[in-house]
């Protein structure tokens, strides 16, 4: 199976990531998408305002409205701090019948040359950009056999900013799945 990893600590989960992971889900070669919730980054600790289990929940309420979409904490079982192409080797040794299709936006491809092992996982995975707005996307040609732009909708949501506007009380519908919404405010998280 081709399997995309789509990762983040998801916190919350918005629409946006419900859009772009259901688009290239329908539009690319891919027989899978794994949401794959990463832990809580220690350094923005004091941002987190749900638990581990709470931000999993609240993937699982979004991955299964949408087809070939599932949760995945798959990085909770890896040691800690858990890099990317660390997460995408276990999961090439532990699935290897499976073939691994790393999905980014373009502001992360735009700083993709900072991330650890980033030569390492251009050569052994295959990536997918999607369009964010204000980083141009360019893929160097020696690379576009591995790297591919999909025209995704450009989507302008930040769980940042949804987790600023909960902490002060101000309305999320639409910005949430009603399911995530309504579990936010019954669990008081971000507040």
């Amino acid at each position: 199976m081709k399997i995309g990893i789509f990762g983040g600590t998801f916190n919350p989960i918005h629409i946006g990531h419900a859009i772009i992971a259901n688009f290239i889900a329908q539009n690319s070669c891919l027989d899978a998408i794994w949401f794959m919730v990463a832990p809580q980054n220690p350094l923005k600790a004091g941002a987190c305002g749900a638990s581990d289990i709470d931000r999993i929940k609240m993937v699982e309420m979004v991955a299964r409205k949408i087809d070939k979409v599932t949760t995945s904490a798959f990085e909770f079982s890896l040691p800690r701090p858990s890099y990317t192409y660390n997460t995408l080797l276990e999961l090439k040794k532990r699935f290897p019948n499976d073939e691994f299709y790393l999905i980014i936006g373009g502001d992360n491809w735009q700083n993709f040359d900072k991330w650890r092992n980033h030569d390492e996982i251009i050569r052994d995975f295959n990536i997918m950009v999607y369009p964010r707005h204000g980083f141009e996307t360019v893929i160097p040609e020696e690379l576009s056999n591995r790297v591919k732009l999909i025209e995704a909708p450009i989507i302008e949501l930040s769980s940042t900013n949804i987790r600023a506007a909960l902490k002060e009380q101000r309305n999320m519908n639409f910005f949430l799945s009603n399911e995530v919404y309504e579990y936010i405010l019954e669990n008081k998280l971000y507040t």
